[in-house]
């Protein structure tokens, strides 16, 4: 059950992360080596949404796990 918890917490604390780093446009977050790929295919506009599409996706999973703590149990599902 802990474990499920702490999973929780670290994906909504990234969804948050991803989604303020998309909103305020942190120019250190959109220049990194990782984002510097999205920024060549999407535009700076098209990665700023896209990673805050990603960040609200992450969110949602992190509500979803909080919900339904079984599912973040890998044991549970026998994988």
């Amino acid at each position: 059950m802990k474990e499920s918890l702490a999973m929780v917490i670290f994906l909504g604390f990234m969804g948050i992360f991803a989604i303020v780093g998309s909103v305020m446009n942190w120019s250190w977050f959109m220049e990194s080596r990782k984002a510097a790929f999205f920024v060549k295919i999407l535009g700076r506009n098209g990665t700023r949404i896209f990673y805050g599409a990603i960040g609200v996706a992450v969110l949602g999973f992190a509500v979803y796990g909080y919900f339904n703590p079984e599912v973040m149990h890998s044991r549970r599902l026998g994988i």
